[in-house]
């Protein structure tokens, strides 16, 4: 299958990419990295020429383009050429949320679908991060009708995703998002038992059409963005 790089040599090495035309979900609790991980993966899609859209509910375009010039990404240069494109939820959602406030009723619940007519059309890759903030009011099941649809929605639109979930959602919504992906990948942080000291891993939980790790793989967050330490064939990703 046609793969998308994620940016992150070692991972990539293990796994090949993302399969084209399908959703891989990122999920993590604060501080693990789901957004550079993010960031890590549109830089990448864009400095191959591929059309990418980075869908933003928590941040504004500025503050990703900051965080991501701290790796010595320029984002704003595959902006210029048309490689990449911010859609900014945050002031959109505060506007609805002020306008259901004022009229006293319910916050309406998550519609994913009017949330895709953001995508520009010739869009290759797609980040959504973060889902979580579309999920408000959601039952389980409600969630996982709409989540379906819009995987099914984007697969026939041929375009390549990452779905960012923070684990406390996810675990509200039993998980669920993990059974309709085609991959998963968990980013936690947990402490060593020979070392005692604390480290960043993650799990590829699943990755369908794909040999993927059974080992936990510790990653770090430096200059380079996030980069894998320790795994299978770590030591050749330096």
């Amino acid at each position: 299958m046609d793969r998308f790089r994620t940016g992150i040599a070692g991972l990539d090495k293990l796994i090949g990419g993302i399969p084209t035309g399908r959703t891989m979900l990122v999920t993590g609790e604060a501080g693990s990295g789901k957004t550079i991980f993010a960031l890590q993966f549109a830089r990448s899609c864009a400095e191959s020429g591929l059309k990418t859209t980075y869908m933003s509910s928590e941040e504004e375009a500025t503050d990703l383009r900051l965080q991501a010039s701290a790796f010595g990404w320029d984002l704003e240069k595959y902006e210029r050429s048309g490689h990449l494109h911010f859609v900014e939820l945050v002031g959109k959602r505060a506007t609805e949320t002020e306008a259901v406030m004022g009229i006293g009723i319910q916050a309406r619940k998550g519609n994913f679908g009017e949330m895709l007519k953001h995508i520009p059309k010739d869009t290759n890759a797609f980040v959504m991060d973060s889902l979580g903030s579309q999920t408000a009011n959601l039952t389980p099941d409600e969630f996982r009708d709409r989540f379906d649809l819009m995987i099914h929605t984007l697969k026939k639109r041929n375009i390549t995703t990452i779905v960012v979930l923070d684990s406390a959602t996810s675990h509200e919504l039993n998980d669920l998002a993990m059974f309709s992906v085609y991959g998963a990948i968990k980013l936690f942080k947990r402490e060593n038992p020979y070392t005692g000291r604390r480290e960043r891993v993650m799990d590829v939980v699943k990755m369908r059409s794909t040999m993927t790790p059974i080992q936990l793989l510790a990653y770090e967050i430096n200059p380079k963005g996030l980069e894998i330490v320790s795994g299978p064939d770590a030591p050749d990703t330096k």
